[in-house]
């Protein structure tokens, strides 16, 4: 039987100033800040945007998305212009101006002048121009914190006022659901950690290793909060599905099978909670959720678990069910409704705590979904992948967006092949299939109060990049992949660190 929805009754410019991030009017409240000022009254509110909407977050929201895919987008098409002139009298001159005016940066300046003995090497070109764009996206990200990330200390606070110390989520590596936190679940990327796995399939072993770290930094150094206090570790995996056209654009990972997608996704969350009780017997400080998300709509879905943290698969709340059921009510009359229903939905015995996070990502993502109506029209037109540039590693907290990257998280490519693969194949069809090469992002994240980590994190990249070219030899030899390894140093908040590409005809001090 296929699963059902659940039954409810149906009534950026480069130098902006940081903002105050509007993680939903509700927690702002709670938390004494001014969200819920800004919002217009329900008797003036407009008729086509929720109650709980934040059009102001959105409007927000919608120029960073503008600018930074608009920054990839203008590649192509520089690139053709160039593709017409570059046998024209002071063809150098005339590239690089062009290029400083539309993309912002230098073009390497050899492959320009050699473009009079033959064609001009677009593969190369294309592929500096992406990994020059993603350096650039990358370092205002980190210098004006354009999506107020780091402010996250109302979320923080709620977070452990439910009874979480620490919210761990893992996406599907799939760029359709690179945005999940900032965008569809609207909350700070620095309150959460965030591991994108291929079908949300994440490592167990190393999970359970990072459960083992945070619960030793609070019983050893009282972080984030102290070990005195019943919290718990709240392990999260989203997959997805599509409403528009479920058979093919679903999970590739899954076979689009939305139902599968699911149920591996609990198994995964029920093996990580079964691990820590084998090994600790303290499975207690342990909570699971499982969410599914429209990638056309960007509406959530939640499975609504009890205080065992067990849920139904065949059973769910809709945000879209959420948004119809209250949509006529005035602001604080449709979140006591927005409970009622997560209560509604629970299969037994309620936590509060957990009712009221769910309450909250059903609340944020309101917004969400009169964003993607505002402007998108209701669906997205890039149904399927749309990704600009693969990221490979461990890192990338700069990468918020919808099809812009698709993730292969990792530490080996042994490990990380079927990920990989998945990816290699996504862009065979969105690249190679047009003569363009597949821009691979290689970044390992360190912290440079370890001794050596910086070497090492270098060493482990360098290695990996190696075997992406062995991996993919056919493609790396007729220039259809190229690789670029960065390095950041996660002890601040610093943009990545470029350390070398495979782009060799540039003169010193290119990449």
């Amino acid at each position: 039987m296929r699963a059902r929805r659940g039954n409810v009754q149906r009534p950026m410019a480069p130098t902006a100033p940081r903002r105050r991030p509007a993680v939903m009017s509700s927690l702002a409240d709670r938390a004494g800040g001014n969200a819920a000022a800004r919002r217009p009254s329900s008797a003036v509110w407009p008729r086509d945007q929720h109650p709980l909407s934040d059009p102001t977050r959105n409007a927000e929201l919608q120029r960073y998305e503008q600018e930074v895919k608009g920054a990839f987008d203008r590649i192509v098409p520089v690139l053709q212009q160039l593709s017409f002139q570059q046998h024209e009298p002071r063809f150098p001159e005339v590239a690089q101006a062009l290029a400083h005016a539309e993309l912002g940066f230098a073009l390497p300046q050899p492959i320009l002048e050699n473009a009079w003995v033959g064609q001009l090497d677009m593969r190369t070109l294309y592929a500096w121009c992406v990994f020059e764009t993603y350096q650039r996206i990358s370092d205002q990200f980190f210098s004006d914190d354009p999506l107020a990330g780091n402010q996250g200390e109302a979320f923080e606070q709620f977070l452990f006022d439910c009874g979480f110390h620490l919210l761990d989520i893992t996406p599907c590596a799939d760029g359709r659901l690179a945005h999940t936190i900032a965008y569809t679940l609207r909350i700070p990327f620095s309150c959460v950690r965030r591991r994108p796995h291929a079908g949300a399939l994440f490592d167990i072993e190393d999970t359970v290793d990072r459960w083992v770290r945070t619960e030793h930094s609070r019983f050893r150094e009282a972080k984030p909060n102290s070990a005195h206090e019943p919290t718990r570790y709240l392990k999260c995996v989203v997959y997805h599905f599509s409403s528009v056209d479920p058979s093919h654009e679903g999970c590739a990972a899954h076979g689009s099978d939305d139902a599968a997608a699911a149920s591996a996704g609990m198994s995964r969350l029920d093996y990580f909670r079964q691990a820590v009780e084998n090994g600790f017997c303290c499975g207690a400080s342990v909570d699971l959720l499982l969410l599914g998300l429209d990638t056309d709509t960007d509406a959530i879905r939640v499975h609504v678990p009890d205080r065992d943290g067990h849920a139904s698969l065949e059973h769910w709340l809709d945000a879209r069910d959420v948004y119809e059921a209250t949509a006529s009510f005035p602001p604080d009359q449709a979140r006591q409704r927005i409970l009622e229903l997560v209560q509604e939905h629970c299969p037994g015995e309620a936590d509060e705590g957990m009712l009221r996070f769910i309450a909250l990502l059903l609340e944020n993502n309101l917004s969400q979904i009169d964003y993607v109506r505002q402007f998108h029209g209701g669906t997205y037109s890039d149904a399927g992948h749309a990704e600009r540039f693969i990221g490979v590693g461990i890192g990338f907290k700069e990468i918020h967006l919808r099809n812009l990257t698709y993730f292969a998280h990792m530490d080996t490519v042994e490990e990380g092949s079927a990920d990989l693969d998945v990816g290699i194949k996504i862009f065979t069809g969105l690249n190679v299939s047009r003569g363009l090469p597949i821009p691979v992002v290689v970044r390992f994240d360190y912290r440079s109060s370890v001794p050596g980590a910086r070497e090492r994190a270098i060493g482990n990249g360098e290695r990996v990049i190696q075997a992406l070219q062995n991996r993919y030899s056919d493609l790396y030899q007729q220039g259809l992949l190229h690789l670029l390894l960065s390095v950041r140093d996660r002890n601040g908040f610093d943009p990545s660190e470029t350390i070398s590409t495979t782009i060799t005809t540039v003169a010193p001090g290119g990449h």
